[in-house]
């Protein structure tokens, strides 16, 4: 069972998760595309309550070993300028599942803690970008009820922007315009 922890995006696990995020990104970007753009992360913005960074731990690695397998899993959350209609919005940056832990539901599970950690700190709505040669995360996104959206920055890696109404931590609606 995954355990989620609070963490600076400095912390070492999260250094080391983002270092590996931004490695791999920058290695399978699509070259038609030209070069990915690496912003780090602004440790200000995931402070509770504008913002949370978490890293996912797994629980033990065996019924009887008591050792954890260690962090497999990050990503953040942070509060960003309101809607058109005002809206609160929150977004989803850097989630990434080393590749040990992909297909296992380690990333919908980080998903829905997101958008529950977002909710509980007043948002009416979730967006995130993402870039289209990431199939798998595109699928975890619409598979979570996010619909395509108008750009809402200008993030030269993001192919698709995808947004996400929520009130009080269920969903309640697309965030679609």
């Amino acid at each position: 069972m995954p355990r989620f922890r609070e963490t600076d995006v400095s912390s070492p696990d999260a250094a080391a998760l983002l270092t590996e995020y931004f490695a791999e990104r920058e290695s399978t970007f699509p070259s038609a595309q030209g070069r990915y753009t690496t912003t780090l992360p602004d440790a200000t913005a995931f402070v509770p309550p504008t913002g949370v960074f978490v890293v996912v731990d797994d629980g033990p690695a065996g019924p009887d070993s008591g050792a954890a397998s260690g962090p497999r899993a990050c990503g953040g959350i942070r509060l960003i300028a309101p809607s058109a209609s005002g809206a609160v919005r929150y977004e989803v940056k850097h989630l990434y599942v080393r590749p040990t832990g992909r297909a296992q539901g380690l990333g919908r599970a980080l998903l829905d803690e997101l958008e529950r950690r977002a909710a509980a700190f007043g948002a009416d709505e979730i967006v995130l970008d993402t870039n289209d040669s990431l199939a798998a995360a595109g699928g975890l996104y619409r598979s979570a009820g996010y619909t395509t959206i108008e750009p809402y920055n200008a993030n030269p890696n993001a192919t698709t922007w995808y947004g996400k109404a929520v009130t009080g931590g269920t969903e309640t609606g697309t965030a679609g315009r």
